[in-house]
Formats: structure tokens, sequence, C-alpha cells
């Protein structure tokens, strides 16, 4: 194979898994809505998009008024038409799911949301500056949120992010074909275009600390999401590769993305499907995801297990590494427990206990991790208060420290992380934060 057609190859094989939909096929799945009052679908989506409302502008070609709609309750529309598990959320909650297909709601959201994005087509006016200065801290989803909610009320925003490019996750960390890093991209430069300013390579602790952004900014929000991925603790582990470092080459460098042959995956998350479904598109001949529990405790969406099952890929349960086998460099093998599952650990599913004497080897070339990640350092530099390891807020999402806010993957303590769930701790926290600078005139 040339290199010419390696590179199509891997770009092919990671294109979005979905294609957009036509503009009659879109307005027939309009047509299907019911326009339900006091939509089941509307509560069911965290960030509270008025979904009938939105689909009943795709029905009448409107779709500026569409994306409009979508925009007002979230302004990341197109990065959740694609990430959100909508078969849990509105879709799961649609009247139609009960006896008939319920409506495809991620999708006609993306259908709105692609018709503007990448245009240049802005739908918000500039609004009256208020001469208010906010400094945001990480550009991933709920900085983002926090950014553009605070901007289309008239402060002036300065957005930090230590990496070359925002978007955080959605660039970086999800799957290329659930969002291309152009739509993440193209959501980047919406938030600038309504005023916020980027200033990407800049890190908090190193560039600049706290006392600075105090003596210039009038609030700050924190989107710092969470750490490095854990460590396994195990002989050998330096030959692991980080599952989010091999899905963040798969989107910005695929084409120098080696692959083994027989590639095996620790862990059963959606991080974790990710790189087996990547492995296993990319080349790979065979790919097994190991997990310590059973599938019942798998942290995944159900619609993601499905998913991988139908690609093609093998599963471990009750499996624990110990250490990876290796030679001259190269790993040969994984070197795995069984084990039991015992009484609920503190996460409130069984533990897994070794069983004695149960070592086996799974032939491996390649293994993958993502077992999840560390909490956020930066709390304990910065003395915030904690819960379970994460940023405690409270209900205002304000930290122990007075005008210093949080939001998105470093506060959830309770709750399953999420890339809308992120978006909806930015905008709450927007309109908190708003709400300070007025009281101090």
């Amino acid at each position: 194979m040339t290199d010419f057609q390696q590179r199509t190859a891997h770009a092919n094989a990671l294109d979005e898994l979905l294609p957009p939909l036509s503009r009659n096929e879109a307005a027939v799945e309009a047509a299907r809505c019911l326009m339900c009052y006091d939509a089941p679908c509307t509560h069911a989506c965290p960030t509270h998009i008025d979904i009938p409302k939105f689909i009943k502008k795709i029905a009448t070609a409107n779709l500026r008024g569409s994306a409009r709609t979508i925009l007002e309750s979230n302004v990341l529309g197109a990065t959740c038409a694609r990430v959100c598990p909508v078969q849990e959320l509105c879709e799961g909650a649609c009247v139609l799911g009960s006896e008939h297909k319920p409506i495809a709601i991620g999708r006609l959201q993306r259908y709105a949301m692609d018709s503007i994005h990448g245009k240049g087509s802005d739908l918000f006016p500039p609004a009256k500056a208020t001469k208010k200065k906010v400094a945001v801290i990480g550009a991933g989803p709920a900085g983002l949120s926090c950014a553009g909610e605070l901007a289309k009320r008239g402060h002036s925003v300065t957005l930090f992010e230590k990496r070359d490019l925002a978007g955080g996750l959605s660039t970086y960390g999800i799957i290329g074909l659930r969002e291309p890093v152009d739509v993440a991209l193209a959501e980047v430069a919406m938030i600038e275009r309504l005023g916020v300013k980027l200033e990407t390579g800049k890190e908090l602790g190193t560039d600049f600390i706290l006392h600075d952004l105090h003596a210039n900014f009038g609030a700050v929000f924190l989107s710092v999401g969470l750490g490095i991925t854990a460590g396994l603790g195990i002989p050998g582990e330096e030959h692991i590769i980080d599952g989010l470092d091999y899905i963040e080459q798969s989107k910005l460098d695929a084409p120098n993305l080696v692959i083994g042959r027989n590639v095996v995956v620790i862990g059963a998350g959606n991080t974790a499907i990710d790189c087996a479904t990547i492995a296993k598109r990319l080349g790979a001949s065979h790919v097994t995801m190991v997990y310590r529990r059973t599938e019942k405790e798998m942290t995944s969406y159900a619609h993601e297990y499905d998913f991988i099952k139908r690609e093609g890929v093998n599963f471990s349960f009750l499996t624990q590494p110990v250490r990876v086998h290796f030679e001259n460099g190269s790993v040969k093998a994984l070197e795995c427990l069984r084990m039991t599952l015992g009484p609920p650990d503190t996460s409130g599913r069984p533990s897994p206990q070794p069983v004695a004497g149960s070592e086996f080897l799974l032939p491996a070339d390649q293994v993958v991790k993502a077992i999840g990640q560390d909490k956020p350092s930066l709390a304990s530099q910065l003395k915030l208060k904690t819960e379970k390891g994460f940023i405690q807020v409270n209900a205002n999402f304000e930290t122990n420290l007075p005008g210093v806010y949080a939001g998105g993957d470093c506060i959830r303590a309770r709750g399953a992380a999420s890339t809308v769930m992120a978006v909806q701790d930015g905008k709450l926290a927007a309109r908190s934060i708003h709400e300070r600078l007025v009281a101090h005139g």
C-alpha cells in the first residue's frame, strides 16, 4: 500500500459513523415529531433545548431559526448533537419510542447546526460591552460554554488553554467517527466571534498564577478537566499506551499511528471502547477488551457496548492485568489473573477479588489502557476544597475561594461525566458570574 493509500484508508476508517441527513430525510424525520406540549425530550436534555421548537423550524425550512433555538440553550449544539448519549436522554424520553421508532433528535440537531457551522454564519449580534472582565481557565466544553454565555451578556472574556488547540476532549479525546476535529474547532471559532479572546499555550501555575487573575479579572472560572490517565502499578506498565494519547493521534496524526496486530485494551468505559474501535478499524487482526468486573458493571453506555460487539471486538471479563511481558522493548503478552466479585466497594459496585493461582497470558503485541483519569491536581495547588478528590462547588458553582467558580469533569463528584453536563455547568456558572458582576457594579 502506498503512503497516499494508507493515509486515505486511515481517514476513511474513522470518518463520521452516521452520514448527514439530506434535506428530504430531515424534512421527513421532522414531520414525524408530535410537537409535544411540555415535551419529555426537552426535560431529558441536560441543557433543556426546546426540541419540538427546533424540529418544527426544520420542518418549515427555517434552519437559521432552528440553529438559534439550539444555541440559545447550548452553545456547543454541534458537538452535543454528535456525542450526547441521546439513547439515554432526549431520544430515550421520546413518546414515540415505546411503540414506534423515536425521533432522530441528535441527527436533526446536527442537520440544523451543520447548516451554519463553518460558514461564518453568526446568529447572535455583539452585545453591549459591560467592561466587566472574566478569566476562564481551560477551553473544554465547560469553559467554552461559560465563555460564550458571558460574551453574549457583553462581558470581556479571556479564555486560557494550556494546549495548542482549544476544544478539550472534543478536539483531542473523542474518536473521529463520533466527532471530527473540524467540528470542535468550528465551535471554538464561533465562540471567538462572540468576542472571547483565546490564548493557547497558557497554563495556570506555569505562565500565570491565581493572584494575577484576581488582580485583573472580576471573576475566574475553572474548567480544568481531570488529570492524567490513572496508573495500573504493574511491572512493565511503561510499555502500555495511554488511551487518550491513542485517540489523539488517531485524530491529529492517524497515518503515523502504529497499530498492533493483536491489541489488548484495558478498561470498559466509553474511552476504552473508542480505543478498541480505533485498533479494529485501523487494521488490528484481534482486539480484546479486558475488564476486572462483568458486563453488568461496565461504565460504557449500553449502545456503545452493542456497537463495539458488532465491530468484532472480543471481551475478557473478570480479568485483572498484573504484568506486561516484553522482549527487547516489544510487548509479547499481558499476564492476568481471574477475578471473582465480592461485596460492594466505595463505588457501589461489587469489588473484584483475585482467584489464587489463576494466572494466565493473553497474547498481545500492543496494550492500551483506558481506566479513567486521576482527580484534578490543580485543586490542591490552589487550596480548593474537594469532595472525593473533585473540586467542591456550591449551588452557584462557586468554590471556597470567593469569585472563583468551577465546572465540568473537575467537579463531577456525583453523577456521570459527559460533554452535555459540562456545557450545562458552564452555562449555569456564567449566569452566577453575571449576577456577581452586576451586584458588584
